[in-house]
């Protein structure tokens, strides 16, 4: 494998960040025209779980629900068979609220409902809100930290490939319109984590080349640096990967969402901090000069 990436490596850097830009116009477009399908924790509304007949499907249950509940009920298994989880939006101003009990009788005769909780408008606000901000005040950081740790050109790649990886998960739920929820979210800011460490391991071993082998051209240095790090990139990932698809597989309808994230944001971070978190400081001519010391003329 690492005989053929040293072959090969500069065809595929070039060729992944072709696809990953392709890829970035996708998603933004896809979260233009459709946004995201945000959640009851964003949007408010009721949630209850109930215990119904295993005859009973997803199918029956939403055509019952949603001509009287709206058309972004949704129902999900909730682990144990017959147990089901359905969301939907408060009655609005001046109407009666549907009784879910009775819908649910209209399906089935042994209907148990275990709770019932509502999410505020005003609360699903407030953690977008929050939610916003918290997002804002970690890419700054991790701007701040970049800047600070290395030389424009080698930062802006990283930070590019950290902002490809959020447009990808959120483009990805945009298109899909599966549910974004508090879960996803801190998903998100786990991937910026998880990619902003594969980038760092990367761009410290390009600057530490760049310093040592002055007379070799920058594409080299990246393709040089590049393999170097790939066995430690494979298992970091391939482990996380591990554990991530434990969950999915595992964690049941709740922890879906964030466990689709993470899976997202894994694999685009690990080829972005490759392909994106390289090409670009070639693009902006990256050279052994800018690591070196500056040259004071202390001449009178």
């Amino acid at each position: 494998m690492l005989q053929f990436l040293k072959t090969r490596i500069r065809r595929i850097r070039c060729i992944t960040s072709l696809v990953s830009i392709a890829l970035m116009v996708i998603s933004l477009a896809a979260f233009a025209m459709r946004g995201l399908n945000m959640g009851l924790d964003f949007t408010g509304g009721m949630v209850t779980e109930a215990v119904i007949s295993q005859t009973v499907t997803n199918h029956d249950l939403l055509n019952v629900l949603q001509p009287a509940l709206g058309e972004s009920t949704s129902v999900t298994k909730s682990g144990e068979e017959g147990r089901w989880v359905i969301r939907y939006p408060l009655a609005a101003e001046g109407q009666a609220a549907a009784d879910i009990n009775q819908l649910l009788h209209q399906v089935s005769d042994n209907v148990d409902i275990i709770s019932n909780s509502m999410v505020g408008s005003q609360v699903g606000q407030d953690l977008v809100d929050q939610g916003g901000l918290a997002l804002l005040i970690s890419m700054l950081c991790i701007l701040g930290y970049l800047c600070f740790r290395f030389e424009w050109r080698l930062a802006s790649g990283a930070l590019l490939a950290l902002i490809h990886d959020v447009v990808l998960v959120l483009g990805f739920f945009a298109l899909t319109q599966m549910e974004f929820n508090l879960t996803v979210f801190a998903a998100v800011l786990a991937i910026l984590g998880y990619s902003l460490n594969d980038s760092i391991i990367i761009a410290d071993r390009i600057r530490e080349l760049l310093v040592a082998r002055q007379g070799t051209p920058t594409e080299e240095i990246n393709d040089q640096a590049v393999v170097a790090t790939f066995s430690r990139t494979m298992v970091t990932s391939g482990t996380t990967l591990i554990t991530v698809a434990a969950l999915w597989l595992m964690g049941g309808a709740p922890l879906e969402g964030f466990a689709t994230a993470m899976f997202i944001g894994i694999i685009s971070g690990t080829w972005s901090s490759i392909s994106i978190g390289t090409v670009l400081p070639e693009w902006l001519k990256l050279e052994p000069r800018h690591y070196l010391p500056v040259e004071v003329d202390l001449a009178p």
